[in-house]
């Protein structure tokens, strides 16, 4: 095991992190900016050292800042958590190359499964389901419409180095091709650093599902279940939910064992995601793969009997052996998460910050709270809005349901703004209740509930 570890980020992610450290008996040092000096992480921390003032690009981006603090401190191992530089193939190497464990995939998976193209050509040569698509980045406008021509419209334009939404545009005949292909490229340059850009077809109402695999050192690879990432707002998950509503048997086993054959054609070793969208007819296509631990994973922790996925990061990295028997890969129960976070849902989500003047976290039978508030704790600008998560196990999805909307009926934040109420709002919705969900369910649930909907 390692002699200490350094936790690379922030928020409610750092505090996970530094949980695990300490149930595994490793001494762990927080990395924070000087905006993060009072935060309950670095309170709670071992050891803790400031990296940079409160912007990212100088503080949790700096790789020589982070590598640096590692080495001053005597870490031999670094977790970088969700976020920031967790895909990064550049810190990973850094890593190596200064005798510091990277918690991780090895850098040239990172490299492979990051870039969208070579994913799915890797995927298809391994014989995983994809969307019909260009076999790899789009050069011209010429050959955008040549290749969308040959896929059929509607068309999903596509950034190839990154996600979250950026440098994606939907082109529904040519005219929007030619007019939106120079956009996504334009915005995936500015948020990737390349604007490279592939196409494929276009899902209609598709379910966004993902499989958590780990796999570790010693060639042992495994599926730990599914979770539906359906509900979404501008390409943002909301909620999350394992195992996915109404998926017959017959494809969660495909979809479990396509996961399996492309995180090993990838040579994949620690925690990560494959990510795939799921059509009305049952069939599924991948989309992505996710280097890393998963804001989500909280879900599959709960349903696969409180495997800790971020402690079993730690142990592959560190050359342990992963070796689950069936018991372990049968998901009991069901579990959703919400993601609270610091937005005004009445006003688009408009984001606030402030000091969070009073904050009661729910407990009770299946519900588990991950956040990093605490009464006092001021919420800085500088960072993504998420305050924590809830999440709520039961015997089955009308109980966790239950469970779930009495936790945020419990729960208090005083002093910014928060999405309890809306997503209060979305666990009474009778279509959410019968599992309907698909991408663009929230997106008609406003529509609804602008004509006077509630049901």
């Amino acid at each position: 095991m390692f002699r200490k570890i350094l936790i690379a980020n922030r928020g409610e992610i750092a505090l996970r992190v530094l949980r695990a450290c300490r149930d595994l008996g490793v001494p762990a040092v927080v990395a924070y900016s000087e905006v993060d000096r009072d935060s309950l992480a670095v309170r709670l921390a071992d050891e803790a050292v400031c990296i940079g003032p409160a912007q990212p690009a100088r503080s949790y981006t700096n790789i020589p800042a982070i590598i640096s603090a590692a080495l001053v401190t005597g870490c031999d191992a670094l977790h970088p958590g969700y976020g920031f530089l967790a895909e990064n193939s550049y810190l990973a190497e850094i890593c190596g190359q200064v005798g510091v464990t990277f918690i991780g995939p090895k850098a040239d998976v990172i490299d492979k499964m990051g870039n969208k193209a070579s994913a799915r050509a890797l995927m298809r040569e391994a014989g995983v389901p994809l969307l019909p698509g260009t076999q790899g980045v789009v050069q011209t406008l010429g050959d955008a419409r040549s290749e969308a021509r040959k896929i059929g419209y509607p068309i999903m334009i596509k950034a190839a180095a990154g996600g979250g939404g950026r440098g994606m545009r939907i082109a529904r005949d040519e005219a929007d091709l030619v007019r939106l292909v120079p956009l996504a490229q334009a915005e995936a340059m500015s948020a990737f650093g390349s604007g490279d850009v592939y196409l494929e077809r276009f899902l209609e109402r598709p379910r966004h599902v993902e499989v958590q695999v780990i796999g570790d050192l010693h060639g042992h690879l495994y599926a730990i279940g599914e979770r539906d990432c359906s509900l979404q707002r501008r390409h943002q998950k909301l909620i999350e939910e394992a195992p996915a509503p109404n998926l017959s048997r017959k494809v969660r086993e495909n979809l479990l064992r396509a996961a399996v054959k492309g995180a090993k054609a990838a040579g994949y070793t620690s925690a990560g995601t494959l990510e795939f969208l799921l059509d009305q007819d049952g069939h599924f296509y991948f989309m992505e793969m996710n280097t890393r631990i998963q804001v989500e994973h909280p879900v599959t922790e709960l349903t696969a009997g409180d495997l800790d996925l971020v402690a079993w990061q730690i142990r592959i990295a560190a050359g342990e052996k992963l070796e689950l028997d069936s018991r372990a890969l049968e998901t009991t129960g069901h579990a959703i998460e919400v993601r609270i976070t610091s937005e005004d849902a009445t006003r688009d989500f408009q984001p606030g910050v402030g000091v969070v003047k009073t904050w009661i976290a729910p407990g009770g039978p299946g519900i588990r709270v991950d956040s990093h508030l605490y009464s006092g704790y001021a919420v800085p600008p500088n960072y993504d809005s998420l305050l924590g998560k809830i999440i709520a196990h039961g015997k089955d999805r009308a109980e966790a349901i239950a469970r779930l909307d009495r936790a945020l009926a419990e729960t208090v934040i005083e002093g910014v703004p928060s999405t309890i109420a809306f997503h209060r709002q979305i666990l009474a919705d009778d279509r959410f209740r019968r599992g309907e969900v698909h991408t663009g369910f929230l997106a008609e649930h406003f529509e609804r509930m602008e004509a006077g909907d509630t049901h």
